[in-house]
């Protein structure tokens, strides 16, 4: 397949597989990106170019200088000390123990082979790790342990991975020149990333105060830095390129509060875009893997010493090696802790197997895999190159596997992990917190991002209220509506499915009670022959249809919900078509008189039925009934006021009341704010959410 449709069928299914993920949670979006990859190469026969050169530059400089930049942090950074212990420790006894002991359990791989296999094996994923460790309700000493290592064990393993390629390679391998090179790649890649960010940044400034200051052309300055930093040390100084592009990812995250104020637009563009970035590649790493699978099966078969069942035990044994190595680190950690160090706690061996089946196995794995070398110095074929890719791709499936089917059963938590894969919002909101913070006083408990959404929605409609006069009826009771709609969506994203039933099962009444008070009042107008027997069969049809399709909507899997309101669409366009062609003008006018008249009736019969449930002690969802007078209301403001004929007053209003509105939210946030009702994370979105909504209305009115 010619690249360029490769990279589009490729986005393609990274698109599908988040889509797929949306319905199906219990399995990691990473997994069902395999899967479609796999899918893809069984059904088209595809396989897609590799070359291995520029694949690390592609993909592993990007995300390790993204994993730089959100390390360190707070409590991460107090335990420095098990953190690199965990990073580099655990990476060399996993690639030196490890390694060996796949030598002993699949002999067809060579010992050097074994510890590269086992050291690219050791970094674990970052996102998965941090969703894994706070949703079991690890030990907080477990959790930023755990925490912390993924962010920066990607580099430790890459460098043993390269090292033990390098020797394969060459055919050569000395313990001294080793540790020499090793120390110079480290020490030159750790010094020549910090140079190249320096340079960098002093050139971002110096443009900066030449007056240079366009913000796409400034995030695309950050994008190109990792790249530029990689190939500086790996070309220039023949250093490690991962430690440069990690030292450099650190070193502007500690720039990053200096420019803030400056350039607050820069900064939530730039970081959308590493959003995009990350989710791109980490997703077309994953699919690569499932397209990759059948390849690496067949080569590996095509031996004849080995069959689908030896090659599936291989990985079990191999996922088992780094498994129960982990785990022994973190227990023997533990068990540290409590007697060297007297830590009142106790040593617990299930904490220990928790955080072991945490290290998810990711991209960085998989990318360092596939950009292993067709041959080695020599001309001749890499060894086991196509079963050390099966195995590497098989460890990463069922470690997801294993974790989504065993951590609930063990923690006796209900709970699905994301990836680095996964969408952008969903990982921003784990990996900035889940709710809560840590003071002196204890654990401080905040509001949900839905819940002060709908707090602010509520303000909002409040002063929406206060500000409505007889010139903007109109214009009021639509944005009260919209905000409602809004608030509804929330509503029903937020709650368990027993408080959704009876919250749709209470609304079902009421609209029951409504379209009861618009059939009495068909009948009235009917027997003061306000309207004719053909009028009144009209309508009532017009009121049964909309009774049947709430019902079924109501009753419908939430799924099929968009394809339904898509056919109403199309229903509600051609009946207007047909309605406004085929009616004279009298017809209009009686019609939209009926729709008047019954609209006034339901408010009625609503606000009589709140009145007895609350004379009766009857549970009733007042929201709901205010939502559905002001639907009402809306209608009838809709007949007396059409936008067409002071559309320009109409909008000019709706602008007026829209910014009070915005105006009260920004309030509210700071009410929030200075209450400590909401955490750091949660208050820059509703402010960036406000802040977006006032440009939307500035660029209308600048349109106007």
């Amino acid at each position: 397949m010619p690249i360029l449709e490769a990279i589009i069928f490729l986005v393609v299914l990274v698109l599908l597989s988040n889509i797929l993920g949306h319905y199906i949670k219990k399995i990691p979006v990473s997994l069902i990106q395999i899967s479609l990859g796999l899918l893809a190469a069984l059904l088209f026969d595809l396989e897609i170019p590799l070359e291995t050169n520029w694949f690390l530059l592609l993909f592993i400089a990007p995300l390790l200088f993204n994993d730089g930049r959100n390390f360190p942090k707070r409590e991460l950074w107090k335990l420095r000390g098990p953190i690199f212990a965990n990073a580099i420790l655990l990476v060399f006894v996993t690639t030196i123990v490890g390694g060996y002991l796949i030598y002993l359990f699949v002999p067809r791989i060579p010992l050097l082979v074994s510890f590269a296999l086992a050291a690219i094996l050791s970094p674990t994923d970052p996102v998965a790790v941090q969703s894994i460790a706070k949703r079991a309700k690890l030990d907080d000493s477990i959790l930023h342990l755990v925490s912390g290592e993924s962010l920066i064990n990607d580099a430790s393993g890459l460098i043993g991975f390269k090292y033990a390629i390098a020797a394969v390679t060459t055919g050569y391998f000395a313990v001294t020149q080793a540790v020499g090179d090793f120390a110079y790649t480290a020490i030159v890649g750790l010094i020549s990333g910090l140079a190249v960010m320096i340079l960098i940044q002093l050139l971002r400034d110096f443009l900066h105060n030449q007056g240079i200051n366009d913000v796409v052309f400034n995030v695309v300055f950050k994008i190109m830095t990792p790249f530029v930093v990689y190939l500086c040390a790996e070309e220039l100084f023949h250093a490690s390129g991962v430690i440069a592009v990690v030292a450099a990812g650190v070193f502007s995250n500690t720039r990053e509060a200096n420019v803030v104020e400056e350039l607050p637009e820069l900064r939530l563009v730039s970081e959308r875009t590493w959003d995009l970035l990350v989710y791109l590649l980490n997703g077309i790493v994953f699919v690569i893997l499932g397209i990759e699978l059948p390849i690496a099966m067949r080569a590996s078969l095509s031996s004849g010493d080995i069959n689908n069942w030896t090659a599936i035990l291989y990985v079990v044994i191999v996922w088992l090696v780094i498994l129960l190595l982990r785990v022994g680190w973190i227990y023997t950690y533990e068990f540290y802790q409590r007697f060297i160090r007297g830590k009142k706690r106790p040593v617990s061996l299930k904490s220990a197997f928790l955080a072991g089946l945490s290290g998810v196995r990711g991209a960085i794995t998989m990318a360092g895999v596939l950009s292993v070398p067709i041959t080695i110095k020599s001309g001749a074929p890499f060894p086991e190159r196509s079963l050390m890719l099966f195995i590497a791709a098989g460890v990463i499936i069922l470690s997801m596997l294993v974790a989504a089917v065993m951590l609930p059963l063990i923690s006796k938590t209900d709970f699905s992990f994301l990836t680095r894969g996964s969408e952008p919002d969903e990982v921003d909101e784990l990996m900035e917190g889940d709710g809560t913070d840590d003071t002196d006083e204890g654990q401080k408990a905040y509001l949900s991002e839905s819940d002060a959404r709908y707090f602010l929605m509520q303000l909002a409609i409040q002063t929406v209220e206060e500000n409505r006069r007889e010139n903007n009826q109109r214009p009021a009771y639509d944005l009260i509506l919209n905000y409602q709609l809004l608030m509804r969506r929330l509503q029903l994203n937020s709650q368990s499915d027993e408080v959704l039933k009876t919250m749709l099962a209470q609304e079902i009444k009421l609209r029951q009670v409504a379209f009861s008070g618009e059939r009495n009042a068909l009948i009235k107008m009917l027997n003061k022959k306000v309207i004719t027997n053909g009028d009144y069969y009209s309508a009532l049809r017009r009121i049964d249809h909309i009774e049947q399709r709430l019902a079924r909507d109501f009753n419908s899997p939430s799924s099929w919900l968009t394809v339904k309101r898509l056919g109403l669409l199309l229903r509600s366009v051609g009946h207007a078509i047909y309605w406004w062609i085929s009616n004279k003008d009298e017809d209009i006018k009686q019609r939209k008189m009926i729709d008047r008249e019954t609209a006034k009736a339901a408010i009625k019969a609503l606000a009589k039925y709140a009145e007895y449930a609350q004379d009766e002690g009857i549970e009733v969802n007042r929201q709901a009934i205010y939502h559905l007078i002001v639907s009402y209301r809306n209608r009838i403001e809709r007949i007396k006021h059409p936008k067409s004929k002071s559309l320009n007053n109409y909008q000019q209003e709706l602008e007026i009341l829209r910014i009070k509105a915005l105006s009260v939210q920004r309030n509210g946030i700071l009410q929030l704010i200075e209450g400590e009702r909401i955490s750091a994370s949660v208050a820059q979105k509703l402010q960036a959410y406000v802040n977006y909504s006032e440009n939307v209305v500035i660029a209308i009115t600048t349109e106007e």
